[in-house]
């Protein structure tokens, strides 16, 4: 019997997760990762989320255990996500929480454990193909989760299996019900972990020093004052404390940063300034490979947001150039550009600039 290191939450993803697993014969541990310290800042859940993995656990009858990984996830998250945010761009932690520990340590502890296999409750797919593995969409693509995978390499993807690749959300939900598992009804996470429910603002405050400064419309006349720039992220129209703030029409909403004036550039009404026609972006990861030097295909440049068609460019330096076949809005340096060929992902790299 094959043994599968699960990543539990203590959500009913990575649950269900679990019984699909032993439903196919593998032998199934379950482990629970403390990413972040509760005593550094409040309130994470760990501790209710470990007491679901337990009682989950319990009802199937498989092992469980609990990991700390808070330094790795500091180090090599949390410090770029400051990081990102000192600049004035708006990170993606969740994209390197992936690669960098639940594809990082956790592989390794798993295999240290005698894991044959890994699993997520991710909604995703895997398939293998002659020795190379490309990263699949979910059948519910309303909860497909390849977008925040993108910058998963070969060897991340060879032992992995995604139980969720063909059930949807509610099937899930369902499972869930019928097994009797204490998280079935249990609300989904949204946002970062070591946010959690938190105001964003208060928690990055005890971070990074914030400074006020001006607002300005996109004729230099000073309109507002602002809180400092980290809170504030290309197309946001509420929260700027403008007049028109929240109306239908004619509303505030912001299209740049001046790091070096520490001015946040605002406009009123006409959004086409907002629209871009490309991007340049860095740290680019090809799963397995680039088709070409030049080829066309569709992408996403937020998770919840639809496939665009566009046409990306090969560049040196790990850098790739995507044209849009129609205009974006909000187009936001920091977060990632996803590529796709039909159901499979073909990775992605980190929003650099945009051209108007």
């Amino acid at each position: 019997m094959k043994n599968v290191v699960l990543g539990m939450s203590g959500g009913v993803d990575s649950a269900v997760s679990a019984y699909l697993l032993q439903r196919q014969g593998y032998n199934v541990i379950a482990l629970f990762m403390h990413n972040w310290e509760e005593s550094e800042d409040g309130c994470c859940t760990a501790e209710q989320d470990f007491d679901d993995v337990k009682r989950v656990s319990d009802r199937l009858g498989i092992a469980y255990y609990s990991v700390n990984f808070a330094k790795q996830y500091r180090e090599r998250v949390f410090d770029y996500f400051l990081e990102e945010y000192r600049k004035g761009r708006t990170p993606n932690p969740d994209v390197l929480c992936n690669r960098e520990i639940k594809f990082g340590p956790f592989l390794d502890y798993a295999k240290a454990l005698g894991a044959d296999y890994i699993a997520t409750g991710h909604y995703c797919g895997v398939e293998h193909v002659d020795g190379v593995h490309y990263l699949l969409k979910a059948k519910d693509a309303s909860k497909d989760q390849t977008y925040f995978l993108n910058q998963l390499s070969q060897s991340q993807l060879k032992d992995v299996l995604f139980p969720l690749a063909d059930v949807t959300k509610a099937e899930v939900r369902q499972i869930a019900d019928e097994l009797g598992l204490v998280n079935a009804r249990k609300k989904d996470s949204t946002g970062i972990c070591f946010i959690g429910e938190r105001n964003f603002r208060n928690f990055l405050r005890n971070y990074i020093p914030c400074q006020s400064g001006d607002i300005v419309d996109i004729r230099g006349n000073r309109v507002g004052e602002h809180i400092g720039l980290m809170f504030y992220t290309l197309g946001q129209r509420r929260g700027l404390g403008l007049g028109g703030d929240g109306e239908c029409d004619g509303r505030w909403f912001v299209v740049d940063k001046d790091m070096a004036n520490n001015r946040l550039i605002v406009s009123h009404g006409d959004e086409s300034v907002l629209m871009s026609r490309g991007l340049l972006a860095s740290g680019v990861n090809f799963i397995p490979s680039a088709p070409s030097d030049k080829f066309r295909c569709t992408a996403k440049f937020r998770y919840r947001q639809s496939e665009q068609e566009v046409e990306v460019t090969v560049l040196d330096g790990g850098k790739i150039k995507v044209d849009f076949a129609q205009p974006q809005r909000a187009v936001t340096p920091g977060q990632f550009v996803v590529l796709y060929d039909d159901r499979r992902c073909l990775g992605g790299a980190t929003i650099d600039e945009v051209y108007k």
